[in-house]
């Protein structure tokens, strides 16, 4: 992930977020922070130690398909103020397919996509009954509004699954459901479950944000979830996250 010279300017870094899941471990996914032809960031609590080979599947719901890859753990880094634990890891030298599968990633990413409509309005759901929280995760999609008007983004907020799943089966319709995975009433998990199962609303993203560790992760994404994210979650994971999920270009 540290080319010199030449190579650095050929092996530019996209930040793109991007599911990564790990064969052998259901549902305990994480995801990128940035990647380029040569190997990417993982964001990952994971203990991987440098020289560590990996085998994971990079993909993002909707957008890209699947890609699988063997990787080479070469450097970690710590938790650290509004950076979250990772490792960088690169394609080693005898993985030529591989790092051509990355190198076509990039490329893909880097190219111009179609002109965006001249104004596009979206509806967002924050399920959460912490006011404290709620306030934060509103203050980021407020963060994804332009100032000539051209990306608007509408905060709804339920407290708990029973007002949401109301809301969802309502007009005018949600685009994106922000859910915390542990309240009273019905509880996020149940609330996806529900989402997932109903043939309107099956296909509306779900970002899950919790606290509760590997085995919330792992129920989450086997329910259904599109991202999990783990507390304390920063502004800047849910605008990354969030601007993947409608297609923001930021």
């Amino acid at each position: 992930m540290e080319p010199s010279g030449g190579d650095r300017r050929r092996d530019l870094r996209v930040p793109l977020l991007l599911r990564i899941d790990f064969p052998g471990s259901p549902g305990l996914g994480d995801a990128t922070e940035n990647l380029s032809a040569g190997g990417l960031f993982i964001r990952t609590d994971r203990p991987l130690p440098p020289g560590t080979r990996v085998p994971l599947i990079l993909s993002f719901p909707g957008l890209l398909e699947p890609v699988e890859l063997e990787v080479e753990v070469t450097w970690r880094r710590d938790a650290e103020g509004e950076s979250p634990a990772g490792c960088a890891v690169r394609i080693p030298a005898d993985r030529a397919e591989d790092r051509e599968k990355l190198a076509r990633l990039v490329r893909s990413a880097q190219e111009p996509r179609e002109p965006a409509p001249a104004r596009r309005s979206y509806r967002v759901l924050l399920v959460e009954d912490n006011p404290l929280l709620l306030a934060m995760y509103e203050a980021a999609m407020k963060r994804l509004r332009t100032g000539d008007g051209s990306i608007d983004v509408a905060v709804e907020w339920a407290r708990d699954g029973i007002e949401a799943l109301a809301r969802l089966q309502r007009k005018p319709k949600v685009e994106l459901v922000v859910v915390d995975l542990y309240m009273p009433v019905m509880d996020g998990f149940t609330l996806v479950e529900k989402v997932r199962s109903d043939p309107g609303l099956m296909l509306t993203p779900i970002v899950a944000i919790s606290a509760g560790g590997d085995e919330a992760r792992a129920r989450a994404v086997d329910g259904g979830v599109d991202v999990y994210l783990q507390k304390p979650v920063h502004m800047n994971q849910i605008l990354e996250t969030v601007r993947a999920l409608l297609r923001i270009q930021g």
